[in-house]
């Protein structure tokens, strides 16, 4: 009897485990965000379940948690804008602040660069206290303007996990010990649509006859530990010890990410001589 009422309790709390992740997911943008530039920008979309960001000549929507995070697992859903958008930036990312004149600054981030073909390039990059330089570039497998997707950021004091709809597509590892960098400071939560004519299309402008240009963001839940608490706690989920390395599956996923799909990574150019990371 006592083991049927363990199991029925342990039932119990995995359903409310569950319906609390997919309530999350469908939280209202307002409760975790807030618009950054340009209001007239950001739609609502959905009772506030979903929101649209808009780039047009006059600029482009932009949003940021309302707090400050020193770990976690940040996932967002997005649908991307159409294929013919070079020079079309779409991001999610955190950052540990706004960005000053010597660009230092602690940063993890998905960019989505706009095209006019059927392959999406996704560029992410990690900044440590420094100017980034980390950028790694892979065509995404499937069209991602036609439905949302799942890109999630895991960051513990272990390693940072890349994914995409719950794939490793890159991992970077916590190498202080031997004289690598590491993201450590507090951060905030962000998604923006801008024009990056400038270094994302290869020079080829933006082609404002087809604008505007539309992203679609949703699942404002956010997966965190606010600083100021004890955010390398492993009895937060994504500090648990099964995160700190990846699964078997997970790995040969990874694997397979990275033999099929990346094609430009930092630590095979000659700039990858200045990242410990690239010489463990």
């Amino acid at each position: 009897m006592k083991g049927s009422l363990f199991l029925c309790l342990v039932l119990v709390f995995i359903s409310c485990l569950k319906k609390d992740v997919v309530s999350q997911k469908y939280l209202n943008f307002d409760k975790n965000y807030v618009v950054t530039s340009s209001q007239d920008h950001v739609l609502r979309l959905n009772g506030g379940t979903e929101a649209q960001l808009t780039l047009d000549q006059a600029g482009g929507g932009a949003f940021q948690s309302l707090l400050k995070y020193g770990s976690g697992y940040f996932e967002m859903q997005i649908k991307l804008p159409s294929n013919h958008s070079p020079g079309v930036v779409t991001t999610f990312y955190v950052r540990s602040h706004f960005l000053t004149c010597d660009n230092v600054h602690d940063e993890i981030d998905f960019e989505f660069l706009g095209t006019d073909g059927p392959s999406y390039i996704l560029q992410t990059n990690v900044f440590a206290d420094d100017v980034g330089g980390r950028e790694e570039r892979l065509h995404l497998w499937f069209d991602p303007t036609l439905a949302f997707h799942d890109y999630g950021i895991l960051w513990n004091s272990h390693q940072i996990v890349f994914f995409v709809d719950q794939v490793p597509i890159r991992v970077f590892k916590n190498l202080t010990s031997i004289g690598g960098r590491y993201p450590s400071q507090g951060m905030l939560v962000q998604g923006s649509i801008w024009n990056g004519e400038g270094w994302a299309s290869n020079g080829r402008k933006v082609d404002w006859s087809q604008a505007p240009f539309q992203a679609n963001y949703k699942s404002f839940g956010i997966l965190g530990c606010q600083i100021g608490n004890q955010c390398d706690s492993q009895t937060l989920p994504w500090n648990n010890q099964d995160k700190w390395e990846l699964n078997p599956k997970q790995q040969s996923d990874y694997e397979n990410v990275k033999r099929k799909y990346v094609y430009d990574t930092y630590c095979l150019s000659p700039r990858g001589k200045n990242y410990r990371e690239c010489h463990p």
